[in-house]
């Protein structure tokens, strides 16, 4: 399926379940954010965004638009690593500040944020049961086929890394 361009930008196209998907290195200054697409996720606007992404827990985002996108990977970075959901005029997060990965409050706590973000994945239009488990096996490189990491688009069929945007 091929992405729609508005300016010679490539842009998602919510109506055919057609996202950006990012993935941002947490570990180097000033590295390019890695591109591409992915369908499945069903979102119809907005962005989730989160630094639970194996293995190596860069920052992976999926987005209906790219303003949504900015702005949940914005409200990760903010909390130095965590899940972020952006859309319908709103605005949460789960921060995880150790490592990107654990919060430093009460188990009960977590998992009541962790459920709102996923309720509110699920009016933003994701079909999935854990949007987040889903989103952080994306990244993970090693579990066919196509995956998106910091460098590029990966395939563990081809095992290397291949074009995002076929010519």
């Amino acid at each position: 399926m091929k992405a729609h361009l508005v300016k010679g930008e490539a842009v998602a196209d919510p109506r055919r379940d057609l996202l950006k998907i990012a993935v941002i290195n947490r570990h180097a200054t000033r590295a390019p954010a890695a591109l591409g697409f992915i369908r499945g996720f069903g979102l119809r606007e907005g962005a989730l965004a989160s630094s639970v992404a194996h293995d190596s827990h860069n920052i992976v985002a999926v987005g209906a638009d790219d303003t949504s996108l900015a702005a949940a990977v914005n409200l990760v970075i903010a909390h130095r690593g965590g899940m972020s959901v952006v859309g319908r005029g709103r605005r949460a997060v789960l921060p995880l500040p150790i490592a990107g990965l654990m919060a430093g409050v009460d188990g009960r706590i977590v998992a009541r944020r962790y459920t709102g973000l996923g309720a509110l994945a699920r009016k933003l239009g994701s079909r999935l049961d854990a949007p987040f488990m889903t989103l952080s096996f994306m990244a993970l490189l090693v579990i066919p086929d196509l995956k998106l990491s910091d460098k590029g688009l990966f395939s563990a069929a081809k095992w290397g890394f291949v074009p995002v945007v076929e010519k």
